[in-house]
């Protein structure tokens, strides 16, 4: 029987949550959902000087819009230092690590000695094998024992066998001389106890790999399958930084993506499952695999997202994409809609989320709903209201109040009131569009009167002919 699949995801809380974490958490999320497995949290808190509960809160709050549901409770990696203390002590205890009594400017000294003298600058301490007996009494570190001589190999699921000469690894640090634990073993402490089986995070993490696996050599635990993915890079080919624009996941949420568009596209940043370019979220569980993810850096491309926002929208749950909406507006610090302003939306949404890519773009074509009499024309608009398009408006009322109010008999009768003013219906839809919505670029002119219904719309065209 094979082992559970366990992913973690395990982010710095020193800000928001990055879009390229945001895609780490996803991929993690997809390998775990779609094997039956869990799919953890922890927060590397260990820089208290930076690390900040709303920094915690904004990860746990992005994580939250994207849909990512984490197994179990929350890890804080500062809470567990005790335990990551304990395993470098033990270490200690056995020979397979050592106290270093060598002090930073010892440390600098050999440094540019050896640079000076073009050789290594890798730290080789005096100490590791030193006679305890002439142990100074001052502060030390704790370091590990690398191997000296042969090569690690770091079997990546992405990247593929990747090689490092054991003479390249330095002993390192694993308790500062304050007792505290450094990062390193914290990591692999955390990950073996949690049962992780993967650990799929960025490239630029690779290198640690190496000196992470000598921790778990030493303890002689299960090295997790390594998956180090590209990092995300903007439309110019250089890392992803603020000059592409929004970073974080909450600023996409704040701008109105929808999150099934925002998943679809993260999960097919660097990842493909052949041509397929739109996809269901059951579909990515169900088709992501490692060996999908591409070796290069992926570039982020806002066209390519907003266009599977959009078909996204189209095809979502109305009710749904209402609360969703509800949510974009708290997020963008918009006023909460009305009891009718929610229900009138929830009726335009079959009308208005069609072509539409983000949330602003949709409640802007919603507006014939969400706004109330009397209708105030934008300056585009108001031109479409003449003298001329006021009295056709006041003539065409009559016609409408007895009609049968579906799509088929406005037709009829718009298009006959059209003939008989001796003009083409086009003709009659900007002052119509200006009446019922005070917009020049709306729906369909039938769906807004379908929508507004009867009482509405007459209303409207009166006030607008008046």
């Amino acid at each position: 029987m094979s082992t559970p699949v366990v992913t973690r995801f395990a982010p710095s809380p020193t800000g928001f949550l990055h879009i390229g974490g945001a895609r780490t958490a996803l991929f993690n999320w997809l390998y775990a959902r779609g094997r039956g497995g869990k799919f953890l949290l922890r927060i590397e808190d260990t820089d208290r000087a930076r690390s900040t509960p709303e920094a915690t809160q904004a990860i746990l709050d992005g994580l939250a819009w994207l849909g990512l549901d984490h197994d179990g409770e929350v890890i804080s990696q500062f809470d567990r230092a005790d335990r990551h203390a304990d395993v470098a002590l033990a270490l200690l205890a056995e020979g397979k690590a050592y106290k270093c009594f060598s002090t930073q400017d010892e440390i600098a000294t050999f440094r540019e000695t050896a640079r000076a003298e073009g050789r290594s600058t890798l730290f080789r301490s005096p100490w590791r094998d030193a006679d305890p007996a002439t142990f100074p009494d001052m502060p030390y570190v704790v370091r590990i024992k690398a191997p000296e001589d042969g090569t690690t190999v770091i079997r990546d699921a992405v990247q593929g066998d990747v090689t490092i000469r054991n003479d390249q690894l330095d002993d390192m640090v694993l308790l500062r001389g304050d007792g505290t634990p450094v990062y390193m073993i914290a990591v692999v402490v955390d990950d073996h106890d949690m049962g992780v089986t993967h650990v799929i995070r960025g490239d630029d993490h690779l290198n640690n790999a190496a000196r992470q696996m000598m921790i778990y050599d030493a303890m002689g635990w299960d090295v997790p399958t390594w998956a180090h993915i590209p990092l995300i890079h903007g439309p110019d080919g250089k890392k992803l930084s603020k000059r592409h624009g929004a970073l974080g996941a909450q600023e996409y949420q704040a701008m109105g993506y929808p999150a099934a568009g925002m998943r679809n596209y993260l999960a097919r940043l660097g990842w493909s499952h052949g041509d397929d370019e739109f996809f269901s979220d059951a579909q990515a569980r169900d088709w992501f695999d490692l060996d999908g993810i591409g070796k290069s850096p992926a570039r982020f491309d806002v066209k390519k997202l907003e266009n599977l926002c959009g078909q996204h929208m189209a095809l979502a749950d109305d009710a749904a994409l209402q609360q969703e909406i509800r949510e974009y507006m708290g997020a963008a610090g918009l006023p909460k809609l009305t009891e009718s302003q929610s229900r009138g939306l929830l009726d335009a949404l079959p009308f208005v989320k069609e072509r539409s890519k983000t949330f602003p773009e949709l409640l802007e074509k919603a507006h014939f709903i969400l706004t109330s009499r009397p209708i105030e024309p934008d300056e585009k608009a108001a031109k479409s209201l003449d003298l001329v398009s006021r009295g056709i408006l006041k003539e065409l009322t009559p016609h409408l109040q007895s009609v049968t109010w579906d799509r088929d008999s406005l037709e009829v009768v718009l298009n006959d009131f059209a003939a008989a003013q001796d003009t083409k219906f086009g003709k009659l839809a900007g002052p119509l569009r200006a009446a019922l919505a005070g917009r020049a670029v709306t729906p369909s002119v039938f769906d807004m009167m379908l929508v507004l219904g009867r009482d509405e719309t007459l209303a409207r065209l009166e006030d607008a002919a008046a």
